[in-house]
């Protein structure tokens, strides 16, 4: 497939970013020139220089070697000198969103979408999809556990796209098929108001090509009435409250310690679909990619098979290790609603052990407006370690700490900890034989779940 005519030599400021780094991918499978350039080095780049891209370390003009367009995220301030230097030169600027949508043309596009749960329901509509043989393009905010990419060129004629609602950039798609998975509100720092944040899916609903198809989970109570408000496509909903005559109804969920089963009635059939990570609301995922994959054309066994052999993405509920009789997982839960399915599922994947979670608050504006409800589903915990806030984009606001969430979480065993570099060894003071650990946030709370596990391994061996 050829190259769009404006991305033939495109320029991608902050390329190590999980959205640019994947556009980077697709691009350079389509044979285009890519260049890029980030504040710091990543294990992104390795790949990406290898298949050709020439990135640039540091920021500056000189790094524009005549390209044809400039993409940019919404993070890419006005006074980043590249993009002040392509807006002198009269070089086209594209928003990232924008570049991806033009990679989707000549594409059947199934964008997904939601609060919560749109990258584990892309991966798993993608590997679904993969496993019947349909080799779709696709671009995800998080990194196959199967392959170890975000975003790949495929053949088959489908592109699966994360659609993030975050800016409100994917109002930029017209997908044929679109899923939304809930809607609660998020991102209010960029929204301003919850009733802004829901106007903006509306808006995303109106994008489905006419005749197109429209997947709604039909528990959660907005993105139903997203459903209700559609005009000129087809909705099917999923859920145990749906009861529709194109409706997936969930029948029962089964918990393992690894995974699950889902027992749907769907078409008039009862269908058994193997879900291969743990949580109810994983389960609800794999039944949205179910009736996704069945809309572009895959077959019911193949997508079920496909969904039994997900092995999940990186930092959901990703396993790094075991030391002794204790595991260490990491998860990217950064929302009150996500913290507590997650802790759900991790309570039933520690059996008799207890739960342990190192958990880091995501942007002052998140922790001020919920730290009350982030509170409540920390609690669901037996120890919790809380972080202070990791404030990407924003700048620190005066009395937003982590403090403000510790401060508020009853039932469960609480410590604050301020600094980094003293909560690997508060962790492995707090664990025991048999505990489960997971480590928590959007940041860079990540990078202490190995940390943890070399911790416990030397003292085991002290």
């Amino acid at each position: 497939m050829t190259v769009p005519e404006q991305l033939e030599r495109a320029h991608l400021i902050g390329i190590g970013g999980a959205g640019m780094s994947g556009i980077a991918r697709i691009l350079l499978a389509r044979d285009a020139h890519v260049s890029g350039s980030d504040a710091k080095d990543s294990r992104a780049f390795l790949t990406l220089r290898a298949q050709g891209a020439r990135i640039e370390i540091g920021q500056r003009a000189e790094n524009l070697d005549g390209p044809t367009a400039v993409v940019v995220s919404t993070a890419i301030k006005d006074t980043n000198p590249e993009l002040a230097a392509a807006r002198e030169r009269g070089i086209p600027v594209l928003h990232r969103a924008q570049a991806l949508a033009l990679l989707m043309e000549g594409h059947r596009v199934a964008c997904i979408a939601g609060t919560h749960g749109k990258t584990s329901t892309t991966s798993m509509l993608t590997v679904a999809l993969q496993h019947c043989r349909l080799d779709p393009s696709f671009a995800i905010g998080g990194d196959l556990n199967e392959s170890g990419a975000n975003a790949h060129h495929g053949e088959g004629g489908i592109f699966v796209a994360e659609a993030d609602e975050s800016d409100g950039s994917f109002l930029t798609y017209s997908p044929s098929v679109a899923v939304v998975t809930n809607v609660e509100p998020d991102h209010l720092d960029h929204h301003g108001t919850p009733e802004a944040y829901v106007a903006v899916f509306t808006e995303f609903v109106k994008r489905v090509q006419p005749g197109g198809l429209l997947i709604v989970c039909g528990d959660d109570e907005a993105a139903n009435a997203l459903a209700e408000r559609a005009e000129g496509i087809r909705v099917r909903r999923y859920g145990r409250t749906v009861t529709g005559e194109h409706d997936a109804r969930v029948l029962e969920y089964r918990a393992t310690e690894t995974g699950g089963t889902v027992r749907i009635a769907l078409d008039g059939e009862e269908i058994t679909v193997p879900v291969a990570v743990p949580g109810e609301h994983m389960a609800l995922n794999a039944v949205a990619a179910l009736l996704a994959g069945i809309e572009l054309g895959a077959p019911v066994d193949g997508l079920a098979e496909g969904l039994g052999a997900f092995g999940g993405v990186r930092r959901r509920f990703e396993f790094k290790g075991r030391a002794g009789d204790v595991r260490v997982y990491d998860d990217y839960a950064h929302h009150p609603t996500e913290v507590a399915a997650q802790l759900r599922a991790v309570r039933h994947a520690a059996g008799t052990g207890r739960v342990i979670v190192v958990f880091q608050p995501h942007l002052y504006s998140r922790t001020k407006t919920f730290a009350a409800e982030f509170a409540e589903a920390l609690a669901l915990a037996d120890e919790v370690v809380v972080l202070d806030v990791y404030g990407a984009r924003e700048q620190p606001q005066p009395g937003v700490t982590g403090a403000l969430i510790a401060d508020r979480i009853a039932g469960a065993g609480v410590h604050y900890e301020s600094a980094f570099d003293r909560v690997v060894p508060l962790a492995a003071d707090l664990v025991k034989p048999g505990d489960l650990l997971v480590t928590m946030g959007a940041g860079d709370v990540t990078q202490l779940g190995p940390e943890i596990l070399a911790e416990l391994d030397r003292r085991a061996g002290a």
